[in-house]
């Protein structure tokens, strides 16, 4: 599947293929567990600057499912079960 790319102040186009998204879900996580290996021997600071912590010695988040909560739309209006 191609996407249109525009460029040069909407004066160019191109077709081009659409990359595996990484940003969200499953996909990301997989994604910041190959960051966090790729760098696990780097600090990091916490805390104003005041501390620093290995890489590799903070936990992963886990994941829950969000099956059965309740989300508001239209100013808080309105609510629908996930």
């Amino acid at each position: 599947m191609g996407i249109i790319r525009v460029g040069g102040r909407g004066t160019s186009r191109r077709v081009t293929e659409k990359e595996k998204d990484n940003w969200t879900g499953a996909a990301f996580k997989e994604h910041q567990e190959a960051q966090k290996q790729a760098a696990k021997d780097r600090y990091i600071t916490m805390g104003r600057g005041t501390s620093k912590v290995k890489f590799s010695d903070i936990e992963s988040t886990p994941t829950k499912s969000t099956k059965g909560m309740w989300v508001s739309s239209g100013r808080g209006t309105r609510r629908r079960k996930l």
